[in-house]
């Protein structure tokens, strides 16, 4: 009663009384206290009221009783006046802003954007200079904005067309009125403050003075809270047991719930309110640990919460309006609280974000998106506040539940990219420390004892949200700023110092000790601190791009380092040092075994400091640092050589113990994610220790940290095999370790070349694996922090392109002249890529026919400060170590030594050779000190043996044929080098006298490459011979067999001996007639693909049968999404006559293979049986509907089709003259319509009586002209009808059932009067379709099937043709004449359609094969001779042809523009059976020439004649022209050779002519028609002829223009924003939202989602479906079966992109767009859902029903 008195109170009030309102606000002394008064009084009269109003009533009251008064406030004035006034002072905001939902489709530019966060929303793309860019598209996950408009953002084009910067002049000068700014501030406090009050509410809160209302009700709600740990069955299960609520609306309480993040599940007292919250919790905490979170409410309470939400939208309109607005708006939120311990109210807002729901949360965040960050001066403001509460938010986070694209935490991507707030934010908040303080702060419970991180027992879902925190660091670092003051320096240095804290808890963590005896009981957690590793990559490399911009900072932070590592103690030695010998040199290290002692393959610290070393030389700073020489680098080098020992330990199969996670790590440590921060600055670390040591002593470190300095001075001996085996694979790995320090070079710094060259070598030694995708090479690179990888600037100097096909993608292949820099040991390959590599190499230098010997690359120079490192390979300790190596190898001892430690030692030989010869032609020989050969060649002190003769002693040795040609190049090499020393002559001559013995090896080996070629060929000549005497003695002993078998691919025609009966035969190319031509004796001879016996196909022997698929098909449909409707009861017209718009045929198809039906029938069992245990089969196969994979391609079948050979034929051609003579088409029609009249089945059901019939009359003589009766027929001739087994009658019900059941959508029954008729449809439908697909490609009509279509489409047309025999004759018989009465009006059957109404090649298949069961007899099995046969089917088919032409001309409106041509017997004949017709429907002749009409209906009949053609050749047999095998469908010729074949004069209007007598009645009944009449004027849809070939519908070229599409689709049933899947029904064009509830409907009782529901309608239920958003196709079958396909969209690189992952412009392809049609055309969906299904072992179902 109360809500109804405010109604109309509400009704009665004015406009002018919200200005009144206002004027009382405005003149109170207490403005804030009048304003929450009125807000006290009429909140809880329109929100939460016990009967809630609609949405609309509640809006309308909310407009007029709040917000209105409330804008009459703000503008002092009527609202709208006020709005004016401001828009014509200002103009639109120079920054979009625009706010993205998650999934919608952003676009960032490679070339322009700072960083990759920076991103346009789709409107701003299109319009913006970007376009023509390298930009990147991809789904955002929710919560960022457009930063269109943003100088900061890009390097050029910052604005589209819309947002251009002519704006930002006039936004300045908009500054609104001083009293209305006063009033704004005034409003915008009282109600922010409000806002915040109630957004930040708690449950035990209570309502202020101001609010309180007079009396408080006992009204309550129940309010139910979203979380991440209770599933949606879970809440709603919880629900329907504790408030009393069904399914439905439990359903809809979870749904809201978490779509707006909570829900009043509960309205009632506060006891009952209690009742229902506890029981929640109760109920809640059995399933999860975790009680649902719940709140009793006040209704009063409630009612302002809503209204709140909603003042926050009216916010965002306001500050919209104007920059004063929004700057009046930013000064509330920010102005400090009076009380000094209270934040700002935005930082209230900010604060308590992560207790605030999802919706709370949104109206938040877009209101500080809406005005702080849309306005420089304010945004630094917000920054520096959310800086200050940074570790609480984050803290804050980790303990929330909810993903990160809801949480405040998540704006931090906006202020910290923006550069130059970013250096703000360092000077004046030092952000780094403050974002290293919150990482330390919250890992801080993870640290051991050492102060060093341990991860044991981590919480991987708070480990997870932690790591996100460096993503703010990355923001922070990923701009380096361009000029430094002091204080940034300074700030600077003290975030790097507490970085470097924060590095010091990860250097040396999670030690690992070797595992000895026995296995390790529990697999340490690894995973977390790689995780910290990968993340930390990209900063560490920041850190030090940053330390290098300025060469203060460069020395301190070098410093810093330093002294951080050397406060490290992580594994101290605990021996004291010792002195080592060998050769003669004294090494004095302390000993430290990494298989005996703990060691961590963490050591950040040590890493940096090797990086920004290498920063120090290359920026000439080393020079400014204060004696160098303290450094110990022995010292600074000792940890990374462990890590790099351990990794060789673990290659060697040193730590099997220590399980899988040691294995894991080493992997990682190499890894593209890590290495740049891992094992490439340990490399570096040991390159700076060899360039500052003694080469000979850091080669002795070297062995005695890899446990092999006793085993290389000969003081180690051992026979256990286990011990041989380690030392050797150690050997191995130290020997790769020493190609690495010596050759890896590419380093800037370290040698001089540029990032680009380091990408080049990059690319060129993975493309030296195989041919890579771009895609692959993008994986396999390492990433900078803008997520590139260089790799488009160098691709094209190293690679080519090769393009994809219609499958598969682009490859991009090196280039011949870059193989020179291959490199067998480049230190980022694994063990696999590393073999790959050598063997694709080896094999394409044999190819060319070179040597094998893949030869070290000629290095880029070490920088001046590295040079030292080349000594390493001539100092004595390295021959040594070599000698013993090839020592071991010449003595031939097989335990000693492995072939690849040869290959690494040969490999280091040859580097030094390179080397040397490198120095010597660069400079004099008296300057070079490098001396590695002379020192080669000397002899060795032990056994006498120098390295040189050694070499030369392992050339001959038949274990190393492998290595052979390697050594023969470098003793080549020596003898070069030697020649260079001695100056003994020219470098050229000596090179070519040195190469001549190779080339004359090279010609020998040539010479005996090709007497092996020869003497092979002769072989396999003398092969071949023999099968060719083996096959013709077969042949002969097989004469039979091969003289009754087709040749393959053709039909056979009978052999002729005379050049006229050859002609004879081709005139003879007619398929009914007097003149049929002959049916080839074919014997088919088949092989069982279960049993692989062969049978003959014969009528009476064991049924053979075709695999099969029937499936319901729209591919011909003229009318799309229209199928009709099946009735249960079988009346109405359908299917005895299928409608000529085709909306739904059954399409049979078959894979051609097959089988026996015995064989099949238990085939089918097994399968069942099995199938029924397998984990999802029912997505395979439908077994209750008869499905199976056919056993040999795995196609989806679901029925037989018996194997029926052609019938053998005597044909009469002197009968069939003499019959042909008698038996006009008057007199066939009087013969038939006598026989109709005369049989029971047919007359029963039809009490008309025939026109002119009157009793039987006498019979007369047989040719007589005299009435004929009931018999007549007979006389043309009849046979014994056909036999078959018992097998193939069982088969021709198996698949005629199915026909049935699957064409019609119901329940099996063979005795349905309606399985012939389907049989009939299906063979029709699917030649037809064929018909479609060869017009289509255009390829002739006969000679472009495939065998498995020829094979499937005489199986169909055999068991159509038979199904008579199988089904009761009268209902054969009342088909027939239903069937007819549409050509023969004299029947006048019921219900028949009109010409119009009809297809007629469905109807001329039924006539055709229906019409030999009117010869049957009681008592006795009958059929029509092949005389009788050959006229029944000429006349039939000369009716319906007529009838055809006729329908074509009924529906023409579009006739073509007749030529200059004279007159010819067509056109007359044309334009005359024109203006007849024309006559008969009482409409005026037109001026049309009969050139024209001629030429409209040939073209309007070609379709139902070529199908005719198909159709009567797999029935009959019979050949036809030789022109319809090779010619395509539309060259010219074509018509007079389908007339020839099917029995028709080349002018089809002569029929009319021939049979005028007998047409010219039946054309004005075909004529009157009312139907006709009807749809003549247009009032009906008519279909045209030729009808309309449907193909897939165009897609647009550029991917973009698709998003762009789906961004402005709005969701039909939905107002909300939430995230929308658009998809595009490929079929039809409609746009679809899919996988969306609001979009479910039901079908056939079952909720199913749009796609389903679409595919239903427009595809029979197949469709094929583009996820815009995903790109990707989307197949579907039936309710539960689909799968995903590749959309036939590529990038530049060949490459489809799922889901958007890579991001790359996309555009279309159009042969894979081709190819998807053709999938549609021939009905593959069904299969190729299948076939992937198989594939992919599914272990969750994907609920397709619901996409």
């Amino acid at each position: 009663m109360l809500l109804k008195q405010d109604l109309n109170m509400a009704d009665s009030e004015k406009p002018s009384e919200g200005l009144q309102l206002s004027q009382e606000w405005l003149e109170a002394a207490d403005c804030r206290a009048e304003l929450l008064q009125h807000l006290k009084e009429q909140v809880p009269q329109i929100f939460c009221l016990k009967k809630e109003l609609s949405p609309p009533e509640e809006e309308e009251l909310t407009q007029r009783r709040l917000l209105h008064p409330l804008e009459c406030f703000l503008f002092g004035e009527d609202p709208q006046e006020g709005r004016q006034k401001l828009q014509q002072g200002s103009a639109s905001s120079q920054l979009c802003g625009r706010v993205f939902k998650e999934g919608e489709t952003v676009y960032s530019c490679r070339d322009c954007a700072i960083d990759p966060t920076c991103v346009l929303c789709m409107d701003c793309f299109q319009d913006s200079v970007h376009k023509n860019h390298r930009y990147k598209m991809h789904a955002s996950s929710g919560g960022g904005f457009c930063d269109c408009g943003d100088v900061e953002a890009w390097k050029v084009g910052p604005c589209c067309s819309k947002h251009d910067p002519g704006a930002a002049a006039a936004m300045d000068e908009a500054v609104l009125e001083p009293e209305l700014h006063e009033r704004a501030k005034k409003l915008f406090r009282v109600l922010l403050r409000y806002v915040t009050d109630f957004l930040v509410w708690e449950e035990n809160f209570e309502l202020s003075a101001e609010l309180q209302p007079r009396l408080k009700d006992n009204a309550y709600y129940c309010v139910l809270y979203n979380d991440e740990h209770h599933s949606y069955d879970h809440v709603i299960y919880t629900l329907q047991r504790s408030v009393n609520c069904d399914q439905a609306e439990a359903q809809t309480h979870t749904t809201l719930i978490d779509k707006e993040g909570r829900r009043a599940v509960k309205r009632g007292t506060l006891r009952s309110c209690q009742q229902a919250k506890d029981l929640i919790r109760s109920n809640s905490e059995h399933i999860s640990l975790q009680p649902l979170r719940v709140e009793i409410l006040h209704a009063t309470v409630m009612a302002h919460q809503t209204f709140a939400l909603r003042l926050g939208s009216w916010f965002q309109k306001i500050i919209g309006y104007s920059v004063g607005f929004r700057q009046a708006f930013c000064q509330v939120a920010l102005e400090p609280n009076a009380d000094r311990d209270r934040p700002c109210l935005i930082s209230r807002l900010m604060l308590h974000d992560a207790r605030m729901y999802k919706g709370a949360r949104k109206i938040v965040h877009e209101l500080i998106f809406g005005s702080m960050l849309m306005d420089s001066d304010f945004k630094r403001l917000f920054a520096i506040e959310f800086t200050r509460h940074y570790k609480q938010l984050q803290k804050d986070f980790i303990s929330d539940d909810h993903e990160r694209s809801i949480s405040i935490t998540a704006l931090s991507v906006q202020i910290f990219t923006v550069p130059t707030l970013a250096r703000q934010l360092i000077e004046e908040c030092n952000v780094i420390k403050v974002i290293v303080d919150t990482v330390l702060e919250l890992l801080r419970e993870h640290l051991d004892e050492s102060n060093r991180f341990f991860f044991l027992g981590y919480n991987s879902d708070k480990f997870s949200r932690i790591q996100v925190i460096f993503h703010d660091l990355r923001y922070i670092l990923i701009s380096k700023p361009c000029v430094w003051t002091e204080e940034l320096r300074g700030q600077f240095l003290e975030g790097f110092k507490i970085f470097l804290g924060f590095l010091k808890c990860m250097q040396g963590m999670e030690e690992v000790k070797r595992q000895l005896g026995q296995h390790i009981a529990v697999e340490p957690e690894w995973e977390a601190g790689f995780t910290l590793q990968i993340q930390l990559r990209h900063i560490l490399a920041m850190f030090q791009d940053w330390c290098s911009s300025d060469d203060e900072i460069m020395l301190q932070a070098f410093k810093e380092c330093h002294s951080a590592l050397i406060e490290c103690n992580n594994q101290p030695f605990h021996k004291e040092a010792t002195d080592f010998y060998m050769c003669k040199q004294i090494l004095r290290a302390r000993p430290y075994k990494v298989s005996q002692e703990p060691v961590s393959i963490h050591l950040p610290i040590s890493r940096l400091l090797a990086g920004l070393y290498v920063l120090l030389w290359k920026t000439g700073v080393i020079e400014r640092l204060d004696n160098p020489e303290c450094y110990d680098f022995i010292q600074l080098a000792e940890h990374p050589l462990r890590c790099v020992v351990l990794a060789a330990q673990v290659t060697a199969e040193m730590w099997r113990r220590n399980g899988l996670s040691l294995v894991s790590q080493v992997y990682y440590y190499q890894d593209v994610k890590c290495r740049d921060e891992m094992y490439d600055k340990d490399i570096i670390m040991l390159q700076i220790a060899a360039s500052k040591m003694d080469p000979n002593h850091f080669l002795m470190l070297i062995l005695l940290r890899f446990e092999l300095f006793d085993y290389f001075n000969g003081n180690s001996v051992s026979k256990d095999q286990d011990e041989l085996t380690q030392w050797n694979r150690l050997t191995e790995e130290m020997l790769f370790l020493l190609i690495a320090i010596f050759g890896e070079r590419y380093v800037p710094g370290i040698s001089h070349v540029t990032k680009e060259d380091v990408t080049m070598r990059e690319v060129i030694h993975l493309l030296c694996i195989e041919p890579m995708a771009h895609s692959t090479l993008v994986k396999s690179l390492p990433e900078n922090e803008n997520h590139e990888t260089g790799l488009e600037a160098v691709i094209a100097k190293v690679a080519t392109f090769r393009k994809p096909g219609v499958s598969g993608h682009g490859l991009y292949e090196v280039k011949k002249e870059r193989l020179m820099d291959f490199n067998p040991f480049f230190y980022h390959y694994s063990r696999s890529q590393r073999s790959k590599a050598e063997e694709s190499q080896k094999k394409r230098r044999a190819q060319e026919s070179n040597d094998k010997a893949l030869r070290p690359p000629v290095p880029p120079a070490f920088s001046p400060s590295f040079s030292r490192i080349v000594q390493l390979l001539c100092c004595d300790v390295f021959i040594h170590i070599l000698r013993r190596i090839l020592q071991r190898a010449a003595e031939d001892r097989s335990t000693h030594w492995t072939e690849a430690m040869i290959q690494r030692a040969l490999h280091l030989i040859g580097q030094a050779l390179v080397e040397e010869k490198t120095q010597l032609e660069s400079g004099s020989v008296e300057d070079v000190t490098f001396d590695f050969s002379l020192k080669a060649r000397a002899v060795g002190s032990e056994h006498g043996k120098s390295l040189f003769l050694l070499l030369s002693k392992i050339k001959a040795l038949p274990s190393l044929e492998a290595q052979k040609d390697l050594v023969k190049w470098l003793l080549q090499m020596f003898e070069i080098v030697k020649c260079i020393r001695e100056k003994s002559s020219p470098t050229v001559s000596v090179s070519m006298d040195t190469t001549k013995p190779e080339e004359s090896s090279q010609d020998k080996e040539k010479a005996e490459r090709k007497r092996k070629a020869e003497a092979a060929k002769l072989h396999r000549q003398k092969i071949m011979a023999q099968m060719s005497a083996m096959q013709k003695n077969f042949i002969e002993s097989n004469k039979m067999l091969y003289d009754n078998m087709p040749e393959t691919g053709t039909q056979e025609e009978p052999v002729t001996s005379s050049e006229s009966s050859a002609m004879e035969q081709r005139e003879l190319c007619i398929t009914f007639g007097p003149l049929r031509g002959p049916t080839p004796a074919e014997r088919e001879v088949l092989t069982c693909i279960l049993c692989q016996e062969e049978q003959e196909v014969l009528p009476l022997a064991p049924a053979m049968v075709l695999t099969a698929c029937v499936q319901r098909s729209t591919v011909l449909t003229q009318c799309r999404g229209r199928i009709p409707a099946n009735r249960a009861d079988g009346t109405g017209t359908y299917p005895l006559f299928i409608p000529p718009d085709l909306a739904v045929g059954t399409h049979t198809g078959s894979c051609g293979h097959v089988m026996h039906a015995t064989c099949w029938q238990k085939y089918f069992e097994a399968v069942q049986n099995t199938t029924r245990n397998r984990l999802h089969a029912e997505l395979i196969v439908d077994l209750e509907n008869g499905e199976y994979l056919c056993p040999l391609c795995k196609s989806l079948c679901n029925t037989v089709i018996p194997l029926i050979p052609l019938e053998p034929l005597t044909f009469n051609y002197e009968n069939a003259e003499i019959i042909g003579q008698h038996l006009t088409l008057p007199r066939w029609i009087q013969v038939l319509a006598a026989r109709i009249k005369g049989l029971k089945s047919v007359m029963q059901d039809n009490d008309v009586q025939m026109d002119g019939s009157s009793g039987s009359s006498g019979t007369t003589g047989l040719f007589g002209d005299g009435q004929p009766d009931f018999r007549s027929i007979l006389a043309y001739g009849v046979q014994e009808s056909r036999k078959f087994s018992d097998g193939i009658a069982e088969m021709l019900v198996v698949c005629a059932t199915t026909v049935h059941r699957v064409g019609l959508k119901t329940a099996p029954n063979e005795l349905c009067p309606r399985v012939p008729l389907m049989a009939w449809n299906t063979c029709a439908f699917t030649i037809q379709a064929i018909e479609n697909i060869l017009q289509e490609e255009d390829k002739p009509l006969f000679g472009s099937l495939q065998n498995r279509q020829i094979a499937g489409l005489k199986a169909i047309v055999q068991f159509a043709a038979s199904q008579r025999l199988k089904s009761s004759q009268g209902v054969i018989q009342r088909h027939f004449a239903d069937m007819m009465g549409v050509l023969l009006p004299v029947l006048s059957r019921k219900n028949t359609p009109s010409v119009l109404d009809v297809d007629f090649f469905h109807l001329l298949v039924g006539l055709v094969l229906s019409i030999p069961s009117l010869y049957q007899e009681e008592g006795i099995d009958l059929q029509p001779s092949a005389v009788s046969s050959a006229f029944n089917n000429m006349y039939i088919f000369h009716l319906v042809t007529m009838a055809h032409i006729l329908q074509v001309l009924l529906t023409s409106t579009d006739f073509p523009a007749a030529g200059d041509a004279e007159e010819t017997e067509e056109a007359r004949l044309a334009a005359e059976l024109y203006t007849t017709v024309l006559q008969h429907t009482g409409r005026l002749v037109p001026d049309l020439s009969g050139g024209s009409v001629a030429q409209r209906v040939k073209a309007g009949i070609e379709p139902f004649l070529r199908s005719a053609a198909l159709f009567f050749n797999c029935l009959t047999g019979v050949h036809p022209p030789e022109e319809l095998f090779s010619a395509p469908v539309s060259s010219p010729g074509q018509m007079e050779a389908l007339c020839s074949y099917l029995a028709l004069p080349f002018n089809v209007f002569q029929l009319f002519q021939d049979y005028r007598d007998a047409v010219s009645p039946m054309l004005q009944r075909w004529c009157g028609s009312p139907s006709i009449t009807k749809a003549l004027p247009g009032k009906t849809q008519t279909i045209r002829y030729p009808r309309r070939r449907n193909r897939l519908i165009d897609l647009p070229e550029d991917y973009s223009s698709l998003l762009n599409k789906a961004s402005h689709f709005q969701c039909p049933k939905s107002t909300v924003d939430e995230r929308k899947h658009p998809t595009l029904c490929l079929v039809c064009g409609a746009m679809l939202c899919s996988q969306s509830s609001c979009c479910l409907s039901q079908l056939d009782g079952e909720d199913v989602g749009a796609c389903t529901a679409h595919a239903a309608t427009c595809g029979a239920g197949v469709g094929m479906f583009l996820r815009i958003r995903e790109c990707e196709i989307v197949l579907m079958a039936s309710k539960t079966r689909g799968s995903t396909y590749p959309a036939p969209y590529l990038d530049d690189y060949g490459e489809t992109d799922p889901h958007l992952g890579r991001g790359n412009p996309l555009h279309l392809c159009p042969e894979r767009y081709r190819k998807l049609n053709q999938l549609w055309q021939q009905h593959c969906i069904l299969e190729e859902i299948a076939r992937s299904l198989e594939v992919v072992n599914v272990m969750f179902a994907f609920e397709w029903q619901l996409v």
